[in-house]
C-alpha cells in the first residue's frame, strides 16, 4: 500500500506528521481556502493525470486575495510542489489533491488582518463520489445557498462548506444521493459541491454567476465539450425549481462528481428515468479527456509521474 505524504510547513512529510494546533485560527474560524484537484489514474499508460492543475491554482490565488491570505508561491512553484507530493505517494489509482491556504496564527479573535498565513498540500486515494453509471437521485434542499453578500461565491473558503454539509446530510438522511440548493431568490444554484446543467430541446442551460454559484472548472470543460464535440450551445440563465422536473435531462459537474447524470429529483423521474443520451455522451468525452486519451484536450491534464521523472524526483 502506498504511503501518504503531505507538503506541510515548507517540507514534504508523512501525512501522519502534518498536524496543526488546536488554537490555529483557520481551525477555529474557518479562515482558509482550498482547491480540489483530481488525479486520474490511467492503467494503460501507468500514469496519473492531474486535471487542470494550473487553473485550480489560479482560482486558489483569487480566493486568497479575497480572504487576505498570503500565498508566497508562483503558479509554477505550486504545480511543482504538487507533482513532487503526488510522485512521493506513488499511488496507482484515482487520487484527490487538496491544496489549502489558511490563517495559521494560534490566536483567538474574529478577523482576517494581522494574522500569519501558511499553505499545505495533501494527497488521498479518491474513488467515485457519486454513481455516474446509474445516475443520482436528488432532492431540493430546505437550506439556501449562502449569498455572495454573505460569503463570496467566487472563492472556495473552508467555512462556507458548512452550508454544503447541512444540505448533503439532509439529502442523504432522507434517502437521496445529493442535494440541489436554491439561491435566496429561489432560483436553482448548485449541488452541495457541484454545478448543475439542464438539457431541454437539445441545448444546455446552467445557472449564471449571479445565482451564487462557484464557477466550476469542470463546468467550463463540459460547456466546451458540448459545443466543440456535440455542437450543442449552452445558455446561462436563472432556472426555476419546477424547470428541473420537466427537463429532458439533468446532470451535475464537479471535481469530485465528474459528470454525474441525475435521474430523479424530489421523487420525480427526469425524462424517462434513465441516464440521458446527451449526458452519457458528455460523460464519456469527459472521462476520455481527463485520462489523457483525447489529444485535442491533452493540455487539460498534466502527467504527474512523467513530469516528476523529468524533474529527477522519480525514477
Amino acid at each position: 500500500m502506498a504511503e501518504r505524504y503531505a507538503y506541510f510547513q515548507k517540507q514534504i512529510v508523512p501525512l501522519a506528521e502534518a498536524k496543526i494546533g488546536v488554537m490555529t485560527h483557520a481551525f477555529n474560524y474557518g479562515t482558509g481556502c482550498f482547491e480540489g484537484i483530481r488525479g486520474n489514474w490511467n492503467p494503460d499508460k501507468r500514469e496519473i493525470f492531474l486535471f487542470r492543475v494550473r487553473d485550480h491554482y489560479r482560482r486558489l490565488a483569487r480566493s486568497c486575495k479575497i480572504l487576505m491570505i498570503d500565498l508566497p508561491y508562483t503558479e509554477d512553484e505550486l504545480v511543482d510542489l504538487t507533482i513532487k507530493v503526488v510522485a512521493k505517494c506513488e499511488f496507482e489509482e484515482d487520487i484527490y489533491v487538496r491544496p489549502l491556504a489558511y490563517k495559521s496564527s494560534e490566536m483567538l479573535g474574529v478577523r482576517l488582518h494581522n494574522l500569519e498565513s501558511d499553505f499545505l498540500i495533501f494527497v488521498s486515494p479518491f474513488g467515485p463520489y457519486l454513481d455516474v453509471d446509474a445516475g443520482a437521485r436528488c432532492c431540493t434542499s430546505s437550506w439556501r445557498r449562502v449569498s455572495d453578500m454573505g460569503i463570496p461565491a467566487r472563492s472556495k473558503p473552508t467555512g462556507i462548506y458548512l452550508n454544503s454539509a447541512l444540505a448533503k446530510t439532509e439529502a442523504q438522511l432522507n434517502g437521496f444521493d445529493e442535494a440541489i440548493v436554491l439561491s435566496h431568490e429561489g432560483h436553482v444554484s448548485e449541488g452541495s459541491g457541484e454545478n448543475i446543467f439542464v438539457i431541454q430541446n437539445g441545448r444546455l442551460i446552467t445557472p449564471p454567476q449571479h445565482d451564487d454559484i462557484l464557477v466550476g472548472i469542470t463546468r467550463e470543460c463540459v460547456i466546451r465539450l458540448a459545443q466543440e464535440e456535440l455542437g450543442l450551445e449552452t445558455v446561462e440563465r436563472s432556472i426555476d425549481r419546477s424547470e428541473l422536473y420537466i427537463a429532458d435531462e439533468v446532470f451535475m459537474t464537479g471535481t469530485a462528481a465528474h459528470v454525474t447524470p441525475i435521474i430523479e429529483i424530489d421523487r420525480r423521474s427526469i425524462g424517462d428515468g434513465n441516464v440521458g443520451s446527451i449526458s452519457q455522451k458528455l460523460m464519456r468525452l469527459y472521462f476520455a479527456a481527463i485520462r489523457g486519451e483525447l489529444e485535442k484536450y491533452s493540455h487539460w491534464s498534466t502527467p504527474a509521474y512523467a513530469t516528476a521523472r523529468g524533474m529527477g524526483v522519480l525514477r
